[in-house]
């Protein structure tokens, strides 16, 4: 098997936290197909590190050779157990705020009805994140009042949305522009130089939409909600990118939920993967 970057968010995609049951198996046999020497493993989370750290051990997951957290502001290198961040990706991201402090950025949006500013344990440098209450308005409220108290700042952001649909909660970050999930993966992509045949990325919700539907090869795993599916094919279709979107499909033992969906993705993509998948149980249908 060649090399593959697999890129993957954690919760509700790797992680079994969504409200849909686990294929009992599949993340001991996502470890094993993580551990071989082909994979390079990165998770692509809105979690900060120290929380990525305590979801690899809560939930007994592979240790990544890289991490992208904070919903993509942050990159991180592991060399045997020590994470180092990436000199190179905070400069490339570092120019778009310009000399506006999130200090700023917070006084601007504090007049919003239904927002209120995460624990500062979720904040960082270069993002800004947000509980929404979804009782209060809709996903489009927040974003167009968001951007309307932003323009007078004249900086170059980007408004992430996605709900945690187990506290039935928005969620809103406000990143550089440049600082997303797909520049990072693009950006650990080029900086690995594994060929783009051999990349591919699982998500589950809305703050995963910009990679589902972009020429990266992708793989949304069963237990994303209908609304989500719906979402990225539709915009998969627009982008001309649907050949790019392998929604995983379950079965009566939930194999397209979790890390079984991402492994059906595996080898959909990888025909050369498909032998190793097949012999632990067949994944692939």
């Amino acid at each position: 098997m060649r090399p593959i970057l697999l890129c993957t968010d954690m919760d509700r995609t790797l992680i079994p936290n969504g409200l849909q049951a686990e294929y009992p198996p599949s993340r001991r046999r996502f470890t094993d197909f993580c551990s071989l020497s082909e994979i390079t493993l990165a998770y692509v989370t809105g979690r900060d590190i120290a929380l990525l750290e305590e979801a690899i051990a809560e939930f007994n997951l592979p240790v990544p050779n890289y991490a992208i957290t904070d919903v993509g502001s942050k990159i991180y290198r592991n060399s045997d157990g020590r994470w180092s961040e990436l000199a190179e990706w905070e400069a490339e991201i570092g120019n778009a705020w310009k000399k506006v402090s999130r200090e700023e950025i917070v006084t601007n949006l504090s007049g919003i009805e239904g927002l209120k500013l995460q624990e500062s344990s979720k904040q960082n440098t270069h993002k800004v994140s947000y509980y929404a209450d979804l009782d209060f308005a809709s996903a489009d409220f927040y974003l167009n009042a968001a951007e309307s108290a932003l323009r007078p700042l004249q900086i170059d952001s980007s408004l992430i949305w996605s709900v945690d649909e187990t506290r039935h909660q928005g969620l809103l970050d406000v990143l550089p522009a440049n600082a997303t999930k797909l520049h990072a993966i693009e950006f650990l992509h080029a900086l690995l130089g594994v060929h783009a045949e051999r990349l591919i990325f699982a998500g589950d919700s809305g703050n995963d939409l910009p990679v589902l539907t972009s020429p990266v090869p992708s793989v949304l795993v069963a237990n994303a909600t209908d609304e989500i599916k719906s979402q990225a094919e539709r915009l998969a279709v627009e982008n001309g990118c649907r050949e790019q979107l392998f929604v995983a499909k379950n079965d009566e033992l939930n194999r397209g939920n979790y890390s079984a969906g991402i492994l059906q993705g595996v080898g959909h993509y990888f025909p050369d993967s498909r032998e190793i998948l097949t012999e632990w149980s067949a994944f692939y249908e």
